[in-house]
């Protein structure tokens, strides 16, 4: 397949190969793609309301980590290594004794809280299935943020999941510990 670039010169399209190890994948520099179980899941651009709210969870959610030096929160062009996955949350926090050492690849932890924000072309089993996922592979929380219903869940691994509305406050618990916010404020 060819297509132009925004310079007018014409480029061949090669599309990536549909299976490939984890390890092929990791050493690839593909973009835009998840990788689960052999398969590359094509991650489709954010719709504008998925974009504010993801900044809105990051500069909140960054701004507390940075000022008291927790780790480091990123954005959704960071893979995280997930077991047998490699998956792209829409923000994550790795705690200071979880960075890794080698920054030039996806992190070979998962990230200590992982944030998905609803799309409206997610299938919410699959955003399900991520959130198990990363439960497994040892990510100590996840929120999953709805933007219909202007709720976010909160899943641990051993408690019930919580699901909070606009008139609660979310909170890092015992994984970012201090960090609040009103969960209206990351839908205003």
């Amino acid at each position: 397949m060819r297509q132009q670039d925004p310079r007018g010169v014409t480029q061949e399209i090669i599309p990536p190969p549909k299976k490939m190890t984890l390890e092929e994948f990791l050493e690839s520099d593909l973009e835009g793609y998840e990788y689960v179980k052999g398969e590359l899941i094509l991650m489709p651009a954010a719709s504008w309301e998925h974009g504010l709210i993801s900044a809105k969870v990051f500069l909140r959610l960054g701004t507390y980590v940075e000022e008291n030096q927790l780790g480091a929160v990123v954005t959704p062009d960071t893979g995280f290594q997930v077991g047998e996955r490699v998956l792209k949350p829409d923000v994550a926090f790795l705690s200071t004794a979880h960075l890794p050492d080698d920054t030039s690849r996806a992190c070979p932890v998962p990230p200590d809280l992982a944030v998905e924000v609803v799309s409206p072309s997610d299938v919410f089993r699959r955003v399900i299935e991520k959130a198990f996922a990363y439960l497994e592979s040892g990510t100590q929380m996840v929120w999953i943020v709805e933007p219909t219903s202007q709720t976010v869940r909160v899943y641990r691994s051993e408690t019930p999941i919580t699901v909070l509305g606009i008139n609660d406050t979310l909170t890092g618990e015992d994984v970012v510990e201090g960090f609040s916010c009103q969960v209206a404020q990351l839908f205003e």
